[in-house]
């Protein structure tokens, strides 16, 4: 049962993150379309990591996003109904690279390994 509290817990903030970000009109963060992806809260809610991607400089967006935090927590405070309101700690997350260099492997297997049967297929058809 305390995990799907945490789970919806974790939901809540990264949601309410998305939605506060919206209001935010640092230049730092509406250029590089930052986007909140996850959150993690620890059990006793003191520490909430906030993963974010952005399309432009990370370590620019992490300093403009920790500048705005303590108006992000009092989204939060205002928003949730919780015990305590969690310090903010935001990290990049490159899950969306890693995916994409993933599928690019994938596409160069496949063409590889269509490569190879258009070989074998014409070897055959030279031999008969």
């Amino acid at each position: 049962m305390a995990k799907y509290r945490q789970g919806r817990i974790n939901d809540a903030v990264a949601e309410e993150l998305a939605v506060a970000l919206r209001d935010v009109r640092d230049p730092r963060i509406v250029s590089s379309m930052v986007s909140i992806t996850r959150a993690d809260v620890t059990r006793d809610l003191k520490i909430a990591k906030v993963y974010f991607s952005s399309m432009g400089d990370p370590a620019e967006a992490k300093k403009a996003l920790t500048g705005a935090a303590g108006l992000f927590r009092c989204r939060l405070a205002q928003a949730l109904n919780l015990r305590i309101t969690p310090e903010l700690v935001f990290i990049p997350d490159n899950s969306i690279e890693h995916g994409a260099r993933i599928s690019e492997l994938l596409h160069q297997i496949d063409a590889e390994r269509a490569a190879r049967e258009a070989s074998r297929e014409g070897s055959e058809e030279t031999e008969k």
